[in-house]
């Protein structure tokens, strides 16, 4: 998917692109963590009900490109492409090839998620993660290698293994927030939570206060650096 703004003030609005999967997230924690005035409108890209594989990523990648065309217009300032899966199995010279081909299409700064996500971790310190996923295990170790690339390492790991997005859509922030929990221990000096379609804008805030240490999720990160681009602070 991909998500469009009213201005935020007379010269700034912002614009954030996510990927296809369940619509309960992505755009509301965005909206959420945005300046007042903000919100976020969102297109999908369609797909079927399995992950993201590198074999279909390619197929992913030219229909987000082809409806990345709509943020061409004056009223876009930023385009952030939201699915930490299709960054890190691109890895980051793909990652960052992707960003460049969005950059050129609409004339906008782009974030993506896997990027902000490394960025998220490196300006805290982090070089020993907790990581929560909703992946399979070759997704999992191609995300590992993503962070790996960017100093990081993790420490310790928890994934729900979802096999569709059908079961990536049953996963409630409970749950999120439970396994999240299990995961860390005192070794660990951050939390990611991975997959823009889990829903942790509700309890992100709580685990930050009783764990102790950087909390972070795929929206929030993407988010912060869609606003670090446009010099704007986060709500």
């Amino acid at each position: 998917m991909i998500v469009a703004a009213p201005p935020i003030s007379s010269s700034v609005c912002a614009s954030l692109a996510a990927t296809d999967g369940m619509p309960r997230d992505t755009a509301s924690s965005a909206a959420r963590w945005l300046p007042p005035g903000a919100t976020c409108t969102t297109l999908r890209i369609p797909r079927g009900k399995g992950l993201l594989t590198p074999e279909t990523l390619p197929a992913y990648k030219a229909q987000a490109l082809a409806l990345a065309k709509q943020f061409a217009t004056p009223d876009i300032d930023v385009v952030a492409y939201g699915c930490t899966a299709a960054g890190f199995i691109s890895g980051p010279a793909g990652d960052a090839q992707l960003a460049a081909e969005l950059a050129q299409i609409t004339g906008k700064p782009v974030v993506t998620t896997a990027r902000s996500m490394v960025l998220a971790l490196q300006e805290v310190g982090a070089k020993n993660i907790a990581l929560v996923t909703p992946y399979t295990d070759t997704v999992n170790d191609q995300l590992k290698a993503f962070l790996a690339d960017g100093g990081i390492g993790v420490r310790r790991f928890n994934s729900f293994y979802a096999p569709d997005v059908d079961a990536l859509g049953r996963i409630q922030s409970a749950a999120v927030d439970k396994l999240a929990r299990e995961t860390v221990d005192e070794g660990c000096d951050a939390l990611f939570i991975a997959c823009a379609q889990l829903p942790t804008r509700d309890i992100l805030d709580g685990l930050r206060r009783d764990l102790g240490r950087p909390v972070f999720s795929s929206n929030w990160g993407t988010t912060r650096q869609a606003l670090r681009a446009l010099n704007t602070s986060p709500a």
